[in-house]
């Protein structure tokens, strides 16, 4: 087994650098959807409603395959895994691009959902197996900066990509990246790196602790907030400043550096004033400033202000809500935090379905007040969870 001891520093990091990579391509192909809805509808003569239900699709079967196919491998090699992941997430990809309607679109997400599920587990695994214990939590922060470096570049670009050559082009490149991970996993992974993951029996006991899974499904209810008005953000963008493919995918741009400063800033509240106050107070920016996505369109300043405002109290809520997860169930971590991957997806699902119905029963102008309903469920939420148990870790001062 490679481990921290054995794995000098140097090759640690570049191992950890392909890992995310990987999660890089994970999360681009999996939101490039948010930024090609309206490419999309149109290629595929539907509405934007429907389209936008295709991510729908991708966050629901994530959400059910991830814990399952977690445990179903947990035996096999690492790099395997690994490589298996991102080829079938081309072959997923590639599916999509040679879509001609809803249903085969719908079809081939499923498909790339069960090669993006089998990628995060395995490579959060081997970030802990050949790192050192004081250098896990970075070695993980590490591996899963890739999908918010995904947000800041992958996903414009995926959208610029779209506007100019073709939303199929968008899925092409996806997969050839896809392709060229998995290549480089099969080059670049040890073969000797085991982690066992939790089987299923473990998992379903860890579902029966009553307070953890209360306090985990908030991550649910904050994702489904978000994604009313995340999932139709390109159509959001163009009722303000027009179908310009290089303002939407500066928009979207800002949209990632927001999430990044957050999940940096979500970190530093959590280790000031604790997980609780700081996720208390991230639900009460987002239920004060999501109505404003009601009122369009806005002047550009107003809408980077307000995007920017947006996605990074919304990304910022990551930390708080995995330290507090850790704190319900310390004996359980790292299932919690598995099941709290699978719920951000929970949340994307019901986010998307909720805005797909909003936008096609009340139109583009009503998201913004159902996401700040659903904001203030988020909060109730967090407030009927209660507090970690007594022996939970108090926040650093």
């Amino acid at each position: 087994m490679v481990s921290g001891s054995t794995a000098g520093r140097s090759g640690e990091g570049v191992i950890l650098a392909f890992l995310a990579f990987g999660n890089f391509i994970i999360g681009m192909g999996a939101f490039v959807i948010i930024g090609i809805v309206s490419p999309i509808a149109e290629g595929l003569g539907i509405g934007k409603a429907d389209a936008g239900l295709v991510l729908t699709v991708y966050a629901l079967a994530y959400a059910v395959l991830s814990p399952v196919t977690g445990a179903l491998t947990g035996t096999l090699s690492r790099r395997i895994v690994l490589v298996a992941s991102l080829a079938i997430f081309a072959l997923g990809t590639v599916l999509s691009a040679i879509s001609t309607g809803l249903p085969m679109l719908a079809a081939s997400r499923v498909l790339v959902a069960l090669g993006g599920s089998l990628y995060a587990p395995a490579a959060a695994g081997i970030a802990v197996a050949i790192s050192a214990p004081e250098r896990r939590g970075k070695a993980l922060a590490t591996v899963f900066s890739g999908g918010t470096l995904a947000q800041v570049l992958g996903t414009p670009f995926g959208a610029w990509v779209a506007y100019h050559f073709g939303w199929e082009a968008a899925f092409w490149v996806i997969a050839a990246l896809s392709l060229a991970g998995s290549a480089v996993m099969c080059l670049a992974i040890p073969r000797d790196v085991r982690f066992q993951a939790a089987g299923l029996a473990t998992i379903l006991a860890a579902l029966q602790d009553r307070r953890a899974m209360i306090a985990v499904s908030f991550t649910a209810t904050m994702l489904a907030a978000f994604y009313v008005v995340f999932t139709f953000f390109g159509p959001l963008i163009e009722a303000s400043v027009g179908p310009n493919p290089e303002t939407r995918t500066g928009f979207l741009m800002l949209n990632g550096l927001g999430a990044f400063i957050g999940n940096i800033l979500g970190g530093m509240a959590t280790d000031r004033i604790g997980a609780r106050r700081t996720l208390v107070a991230i639900c009460i920016v987002q239920i004060l400033i999501l109505p404003l996505f009601s009122i369009l369109p806005l002047p550009p300043l107003a809408l980077a202000v307000l995007i920017g405002t947006w996605s990074a109290t919304s990304f910022g809520f990551m930390a708080p809500q995995q330290a507090r997860v850790a704190q319900f169930a310390p004996e359980a971590m790292g299932i919690m935090l598995s099941i709290n991957a699978a719920m951000l997806y929970v949340g994307i699902t019901i986010g998307s379905v909720v805005g797909s119905h909003i936008l096609g029963w009340y139109g583009l102008g009503t998201l913004g007040m159902a996401a700040s309903v659903l904001a203030l469920l988020a909060l109730l939420h967090l407030l009927a969870a209660g507090h970690p148990r007594a022996s939970a870790q108090a926040p650093r001062r």
